[in-house]
């Protein structure tokens, strides 16, 4: 909490996005972090690193945007390759997608809008 806090402070209006590596914490875990993260001024809650044992899960998403007001986003990172996962994570309440296959995302996007 005091990290947050200190971090906050020094920067400002900048915005602040706070890793809460959703896959060593417990959903009562989770959403007391989610809470601080909320409390202390973060404007973004990320998922994950995308280094740890496990990436990004819908249901961690979805439990974030339960607990966290619509004024702080969500952002969603490790493992998503795909247009399909990235459309399920923005379905279930992330407002942005980390991933390294960004180019290949936006490729299946426009071949599936061209298909639909």
């Amino acid at each position: 909490k005091r990290d947050i806090r200190e971090v906050r402070e020094r920067i400002g209006d900048a915005i602040l996005k706070v890793i809460i590596e959703c896959c060593y914490l417990t959903d009562d875990e989770k959403i007391l972090a989610a809470k601080i993260c909320e409390e202390e001024g973060a404007d973004y809650v990320k998922t994950s690193t995308g280094f740890g044992p496990g990436g990004a899960k819908l249901e961690d998403v979805r439990l974030l945007r339960r607990t966290l007001s619509p004024k702080v986003k969500i952002k969603a990172a490790g493992g998503i390759r795909t247009f399909e996962q990235a459309v399920k994570f923005i379905e279930a309440g992330a407002d942005r997608i980390g991933t390294s296959s960004g180019v290949k995302i936006a490729e299946e996007g426009i071949r599936s809008a061209k298909i639909g």
